[in-house]
């Protein structure tokens, strides 16, 4: 199945665009794109006009997300196996916020996830496998402009994680946990940024490299093979 929206945001009437979606089954390709501000796909903790779902649901999923503008809000929960994201957002004051298989009906493994953002004090919350391990994750994040908070949990059963993020206020949160070990490589240039990473796969092995470039900031970096969530 293959599905395509653009919505357009017209300034002239000041109009805000929704796009509500409950999709179900295999071999789903959907391409849906915003430009303009103040646009919702949602989903998750909707508002504006009480719309809900985004809800995509199926094996072997390819998923194409662009949103440019400002204010634009994308939320919602992505359940399945084999999923192909492409997540492009230009503009400030985004709202990124996605669950994918929150209820372990298919498990997550094998996807692959890429955020590209431009744009300043956006905000990114990814919980990856929440109640089950996603197995084989890799996940890239790239993210140019300030005051951007990214915030992602990942339940591993092994898996990759690379964030390239540049320019100053930047603050990223990460927690890793689950049984079979992650590798997380974070390559930061910017003043004033705020780093807090746990990584906590039970009796197994994690990796972290960290390439960090400018002044100030704090930096909390925590590795516990028990398991166990601690604070910095």
């Amino acid at each position: 199945m293959n599905l395509v929206a653009m919505m357009i945001a017209s300034p002239t009437y000041g109009a805000d665009n929704e796009i509500y979606i409950d999709q179900s089954g295999a071999t789903a390709n959907i391409d849906l794109e915003q430009l303009g501000s103040g646009n919702i796909m949602g989903g998750l903790n909707s508002v504006a006009g009480t719309l809900t779902a985004l809800d995509l649901d199926g094996l072997n999923l390819t998923l194409d997300i662009n949103q440019i503008g400002d204010s634009n809000k994308f939320l919602g929960d992505i359940t399945g196996d084999s999923v192909t994201g492409f997540f492009e957002f230009d503009g400030d004051s985004n709202t990124f916020t996605i669950q994918a298989d929150p209820t372990n009906t298919y498990g997550i493994d094998n996807s692959n996830f890429n955020v590209d953002a431009t744009g300043s004090s956006n905000t990114f919350t990814l919980d990856v496998g929440t109640s089950a391990m996603a197995s084989n994750t890799d996940l890239d994040w790239i993210i140019n402009g300030s005051s951007n908070t990214l915030d992602f949990d990942i339940n591993y059963d092994g898996g990759t994680s690379y964030v390239d993020i540049d320019g100053d206020s930047n603050e990223v949160t990460f927690t890793g946990s689950g049984y079979a070990g992650g590798y997380f490589y974070l390559d930061q240039t910017g003043n004033s940024r705020t780093f807090n990473i746990q990584q906590l796969s039970t009796l197994d092995n994690d990796w972290l490299k960290i390439l960090s470039t400018g002044n100030s900031g704090t930096v909390c970096v925590i590795q516990n093979d028990g398991g166990t969530t601690v604070g910095c």
